[in-house]
């Protein structure tokens, strides 16, 4: 007589950790000072620094994160620096 098949369980999967949603601030460089939030319903991001007050804002999709939002503001100073550099 044959043996009863075992169900092979798969392997349990790996849960990636959560990405950051508080940064240092470009402007006054105080680690965790900026906080990214993501408004759905109007389709806007915003990185505002609790230290020195500056944001940025700009306009998310469904597979934005706040990361994202931080590295746009990242890149658009260093667009603006380099403008200035220029001119």
């Amino acid at each position: 007589m044959g043996k009863r098949k075992s169900k092979a369980k798969p392997p349990p999967k790996k849960r990636l950790g959560k990405l950051d949603t508080v940064f240092s601030c470009p402007f006054c460089n105080h680690g965790s000072s900026v906080e990214c939030k993501i408004d759905m319903k109007n389709l806007i991001g915003e990185a505002v620094c609790r230290i020195c007050q500056e944001s940025y804002s700009t306009t998310v999709n469904a597979l934005t994160e706040p990361i994202d939002i931080y590295s746009e503001w990242i890149d658009e100073c260093e667009r603006v620096n380099t403008l200035d550099d220029e001119a």
